[in-house]
């Protein structure tokens, strides 16, 4: 059984920085995915980053190219995600999802899921 805890979401101000957490727990390890999705009341939940879990391989949306990094801490065994520069529009709850396979985009391909933490930038 694979669990996922978010932790580091927050209240920010436009162009401040903030660093999210997933931990994982269970049998996540070589060929394994992990990616972060985000969703606002009202609209899909959509894809972010992602992230392989054995060679680093990663991928981003567009939206978030050049602001966002996504990384693997092996002390920790988390997912993490470092934004910068954060707008309005990144305001949303984020979630860190895990699968067996290659980090592909689609929420539907994500059995695993942690619970959410809130991101709100104020302009």
């Amino acid at each position: 059984q694979v669990q996922l805890v978010e932790s580091g979401g927050g209240s920010v101000q436009a162009g401040d920085s903030l660093r999210l957490s997933c931990a994982a727990s269970g049998r996540i390890s070589g060929g394994w995915a992990m990616t972060w999705f985000r969703q606002v009341p009202g609209k899909e939940r959509e894809f972010v980053s992602a992230l392989a879990w054995t060679g680093g391989a990663s991928n981003y949306a567009d939206f978030v190219k050049g602001r966002f990094t996504t990384s693997r801490d092996n002390a920790k065994n988390t997912l993490d995600l470092q934004m910068h520069s954060l707008k309005p529009e990144d305001t949303a709850v984020y979630y860190c999802a895990a699968r067996f396979g290659a980090p592909l985009t689609p929420r539907w391909n994500y059995p695993y899921w942690g619970q959410g933490t809130q991101v709100t930038v104020s302009s």
